[in-house]
């Protein structure tokens, strides 16, 4: 079917600011390779950075500077280190580190999900490609499984526009036309090859991550996120409800909406906007995708269509200043719980 040419919002989400990990159950896939994939984008606020002061947030230290030009291939400063029990969020350090990340992707993208594997990958049992040197690694870890690789459960791939510039562009320019996003001014963060164990699709391993991608934000001031997160088939038409029910409600912004490359894009709006139940179309979406929607996200234009990754990708769009929001006023408590316990403390004394 045609639909009417959208405005200059299709969005009439309220934005809620719930944990988007809530009912992450599913794969906990964001690739932005192929699969009904929605690339998403978020507009950050611009609090004041711990970069530029050093201390603890509430068991999360940082400190002052910036990751080495080569992404991960320096120690990385420890500005983004959560801990919950024998989990722990954190960035890539080395070498080690990224090869965990390859391994667990090779796990959950070919061993579990079924994407046509090739043959240097199956080889290696690792996923990998030429991005993966260049950027940061954000990492879960469960300590209580022991030293190495093992312990990496949670993984989510981190390019900001310097490292974009050093690769020759972002992962997801094959898809979309990013030219709105690359046009804004400031920090853009793409966010892709998102996966966790199956173990491990609680809230506590997406809390972690989410959280970790929220410091990461605040530490960069980064201004806008963009990436990918998959729907499972690569039939149009059997996902018709899905593509129809984010193009009628949650359409981008024109200054912010990514659009499918031409000879990949594939018409999201299958069904019209009446013939939609949209309570019912929302509890159908993936978690993840569920979860950007929730910090008031939007869409692109137009899906893609990845046969080796068995999905349909479609542009998911997420404003970050609630995620940023939500992490300022915690930064804040915490600030003042060591105030008032330090003014309490010279009191006693």
């Amino acid at each position: 079917m045609r639909c009417p040419a959208p405005g200059a919002s299709g969005n009439d989400l309220g934005a809620s600011g719930n944990d988007p990990g809530a009912g992450a159950n599913d794969a906990g896939v964001a690739r932005g390779t192929g699969s009904a994939t929605v690339a998403f984008v978020a507009l950050a606020g611009r609090p004041v950075s711990p970069a530029r002061s050093g201390g603890v947030i509430g068991g999360l230290g940082f400190a002052p500077g910036r990751l080495s030009q080569a992404g991960t291939a320096g120690r990385a400063p420890a500005f983004v280190d959560i801990r919950a029990g024998a989990l722990q969020v954190r960035l890539a350090q080395n070498s080690a580190d990224i090869d965990a990340a390859q391994a667990l992707r090779y796990r959950v993208f070919y061993e579990s999900l079924g994407a046509r594997v090739r043959s240097e990958a199956a080889r290696l049992r690792r996923d990998s490609d030429r991005f993966d040197q260049g950027c940061d690694h954000l990492l879960v870890l469960d300590h209580s499984r022991g030293h190495g690789a093992v312990r990496v459960v949670g993984t989510y791939r981190l390019i900001r526009r310097g490292a974009a510039a050093r690769l020759g562009g972002f992962y997801s320019a094959a898809e979309y036309d990013l030219a709105p996003l690359l046009a804004h001014p400031g920090e853009i963060l793409e966010l892709g090859r998102s996966c966790v164990d199956a173990a491990y699709r609680q809230r506590p391993a997406m809390q972690l991550l989410w959280s970790g991608i929220a410091a990461y934000v605040f530490h960069y001031d980064v201004a806008l996120m963009f990436g990918c997160a998959s729907l499972p088939g690569t039939d149009p038409e059997a996902l018709a409800v899905p593509l129809s029910y984010l193009y009628h409600h949650h359409l981008a912004p024109l200054v912010l909406r990514p659009r499918a490359v031409a000879h990949r894009h594939v018409d999201m709006c299958r069904r019209p906007r009446w013939a939609l139940d949209p309570a019912r179309a929302l509890k159908g979406l993936p978690p993840l995708i569920k979860g950007y929607l929730r910090l008031g996200g939007f869409v692109g234009d137009g899906a893609v269509i990845d046969q080796d990754f068995n999905t349909t990708d479609v542009c998911v769009v997420v404003k970050t200043d609630l995620v940023s929001a939500k992490y300022s006023r915690h930064y804040e408590r915490k600030v003042r719980n060591v105030i008032t316990a330090w003014d309490k403390a010279a009191w006693i004394s």
